[in-house]
């Protein structure tokens, strides 16, 4: 009956996120409804104790990061940059080129460690400008934004700095090179099929006289008169925000080593921080204001007059973003600490071939929690020593380990509630109806390639 309950709570918020109903109401509604079903006296203690203080904590670490990403992709909207780099790209490859453009930046920025989040705020007004010159259907683009953004570059190639990459580091002893073979052939399959899927449903609709969209909302606004900046400049604040990102995440330990903690007069203790759990936010928050000040300096006489409005709106959509990630991550705690869950993650460990143990579990409680990070920590933190010993029985490399995890966190955790594809959708106007089929493809693409690197390794040895 736990499990029931668990899973009820699961399709109820999944259902309501693709009727287009807030989530940041009904995540609530959701946790504590399957909280009343397995204990009633717990609703007022877990809402406080739980829901609130994982939403509270969310926002106090992702809200700076939400807002600067999104004013810095406002100001790339309204200085005319997004435009001037799409008519670049469309000089030199064609229209036709659309979405693999649109998937190779935000793979790089990704790869670069610019946060997933940021990246959907920095590349949509990119995407919109192109999606539009070239015909393509507005409906396609947050697939299209996923595939580069959500997947290969987020967990599968080596070297990410990607959390997703980071957290079986820990686990393993590894690094974030771990088995860079098996992460290299599954990013190839991820982006070869998933731009294969969109170039096929692109051209479909061209076919269909389908075009761009009409009556279109949170569309970028870029005067049609605007003086639009050399395409070298216009991509310079992207370049900036990668740079900057990288220097600051070395740099960022070196002067705040360890444990910092600071007291001003007016404070009755000291405050300590852990600088390794905050170096990449502080990075982004560098590397984004860094960027911003770079589109000021070289686009401000194009973004003064509608820098007021733009910024408002910018703030908005950073709050709304903020406030449906911070609500699903909450529900996604309290389901995590229901029975019915542990049961689900008890009975995975019946799966005797660790890899396949692996890849399985993590994809499934990433994909009830939501979230990959909190779905692969939740799995390692309650089965690593036990797939590290059965790993070792059988002769597996714990590299090989690793990049089964960290693939298999991006996997199910696209479902409809997951909070960054409600983002992806309230920044590009669309609603999950509209849109989510096309990325339920990516995350079908991206399950499929942790066990096609599981299925490499025993065919070939290849790590």
């Amino acid at each position: 009956m736990s499990v029931i309950i668990a899973l009820a709570a699961l399709c109820f918020l999944m259902l309501a996120a693709y009727r287009g109903y807030s989530v940041i109401l009904f995540a609530p509604i959701a946790a504590l409804g399957a909280v009343l079903l397995t204990d009633p006296s717990l609703i007022a203690p877990v809402f406080t104790g739980l829901f609130m203080d994982k939403m509270v904590g969310f926002i106090k670490l992702y809200f700076p990061v939400f807002l600067l990403g999104a004013i810095f992709g406002k100001l790339i909207e309204l200085s005319g940059a997004s435009r001037s780099i799409v008519a670049a790209v469309i000089g030199v490859l064609g229209r036709e080129r659309a979405i693999p453009v649109i998937v190779i930046v935000c793979a790089l920025l990704t790869y670069g460690g610019v946060s997933l989040f940021v990246v959907v705020f920095a590349v949509y007004p990119f995407a919109a400008e192109m999606f539009r010159q070239s015909g393509i259907p507005k409906r396609l683009m947050p697939a299209t934004i996923a595939l580069g953004a959500f997947t290969f570059t987020m967990d599968a190639m080596p070297g990410t700095p990607q959390i997703q990459n980071i957290i079986p580091t820990t686990f393993f002893k590894t690094t974030s090179w771990a088995a860079p073979w098996l992460g290299l052939i599954g990013s190839a399959f991820i982006f070869i099929a998933g731009v294969v899927y969109l170039e096929v449903q692109s051209r479909r609709a061209i076919r269909n006289g389908e075009g761009y969209g009409t009556n279109l909302r949170n569309e970028p606004e870029t005067p049609e008169d605007a003086r639009l900046p050399h395409p070298v400049v216009a991509l310079l604040p992207l370049v900036i925000v990668g740079v900057v990102n990288l220097v600051l995440t070395q740099l960022i330990p070196i002067w705040y080593p360890g444990t910092y903690s600071f007291m001003l007069p007016g404070m009755g203790a000291p405050i300590a921080i852990e600088i390794a759990k905050i170096t990449a936010i502080w990075a982004v928050l560098g590397a984004l204001f860094a960027g911003i000040v770079v589109v000021l300096l070289f686009g401000f006489n194009a973004i003064r007059e509608k820098f007021a409005d733009g910024s408002k709106a910018a703030v908005a959509g950073a709050m709304l973003a903020t406030m449906n990630t911070a609500s699903e991550y909450g529900f996604g705690a309290v389901i995590a600490a229901l029975p019915g869950f542990l049961v689900v993650a008890h009975g995975l460990q019946s799966i005797s071939n660790p890899l396949i143990n692996e890849a399985v579990t993590i994809n499934l409680l990433s994909g009830i929690t939501g979230s990959s990070s909190g779905g692969m920590s939740i799995a390692l933190a309650a089965m690593a020593e036990r797939f590290i010993a059965s790993a070792n029985a059988a002769g597996i490399p714990l590299e090989v380990l690793h990049r089964v995890a960290s693939m298999a966190a991006g996997g199910m955790d696209t479902l409809p509630h997951n909070g960054a594809v409600i983002t992806l959708l309230a920044v590009t106007g669309l609603t999950h109806r509209e849109s989510y089929r096309y990325i339920f493809v990516m995350t079908g693409i991206k399950v499929m390639a942790s066990f096609l690197a599981i299925a490499v390794f025993y065919a070939t040895g290849l790590v």
